[in-house]
C-alpha cells in the first residue's frame, strides 16, 4: 500500500512535511510525544528512523498518512480500538478542509498526543461531555452535533459492557432525556 513515496527515507519524507506545513519541529514533537533533539535526530539521521509502532502510527497520524508509507512499520500486535466515532471526526475535520496540523494545533499543548492517539485508535473518543465539546467547538459543531455523537458513544460504551439497549430502552431513553436538559438542548 506505500505510494510514490516508496523510495523516499522516512527521514525525508518527515523533513520534506515539516517544510511544507512550516510546522516547527518542536511543536511536531509535542504532538507526537516525543522530545525535540529526537526530531532533529530522526530527520538527520543520526539516529535510524523509530521502529516503534506507536511512534510511527502518531506521525502518520500527524502526517494524515498511513503509518505503512514509512518502510520501518510493521503492524503492530496490539488492537486498535475500532470506534466509528473516529472516522466520523475525521471525516469532520476533512469536510472541513481542516488539516490534521490545524486541528491538533487548536488544543492545548499538553492534550494534542491524546488527541492524535485517539485519532489512530489507540484510545477511543471520549464519553466526558466537556472533552467532546472540546472536539466539536474545533470543529464548529453546535450543541446538538456534538450531543449526538455523545450520546452514540455512551451507547457504544453501554453496548460493549453488556446492556442491551432496546431492553432498556425506556431507561436509557430517560437517561439521555435528562442529559439533554441538563446541557439543555
Amino acid at each position: 500500500m506505500k505510494n510514490n513515496n516508496l523510495q523516499k527515507k522516512s527521514s525525508k519524507i518527515v523533513a520534506d512535511f515539516l517544510e511544507n506545513t512550516r510546522l516547527h519541529k518542536k511543536e511536531f514533537a509535542q504532538m507526537i510525544g516525543v522530545t525535540l533533539s529526537y526530531v532533529y535526530n530522526l530527520i538527520d539521521e543520526t539516529i535510524p528512523f523509530s521502529t516503534r509502532s506507536t511512534t510511527l502510527e502518531r506521525i502518520a497520524t500527524v502526517m494524515d498518512i498511513e503509518p505503512e508509507e514509512f518502510e520501518e512499520y510493521k503492524i503492530p500486535q496490539e488492537p486498535l480500538v475500532k470506534d466509528d466515532t473516529i472516522e466520523l471526526i475525521k471525516n469532520m475535520i476533512h469536510e472541513k478542509k481542516m488539516s490534521i496540523v490545524t486541528f491538533l494545533k487548536a488544543f492545548p499543548r499538553k492534550k494534542r498526543v491524546e488527541i492524535v492517539d485517539m485519532l489512530r485508535g489507540a484510545y477511543p473518543v471520549p464519553i466526558d461531555f466537556k472533552e467532546l465539546a472540546m472536539i466539536g467547538q474545533i470543529l464548529d459543531l453546535d450543541k446538538n452535533d456534538i450531543y449526538n455523537i455523545w450520546e452514540e458513544r455512551v451507547k457504544q460504551v453501554l453496548e460493549a459492557n453488556g446492556m442491551n439497549i432496546n431492553n432498556n430502552a425506556a431507561l436509557v431513553n430517560s437517561m439521555f432525556e435528562c442529559a439533554r436538559k441538563y446541557i439543555e438542548i
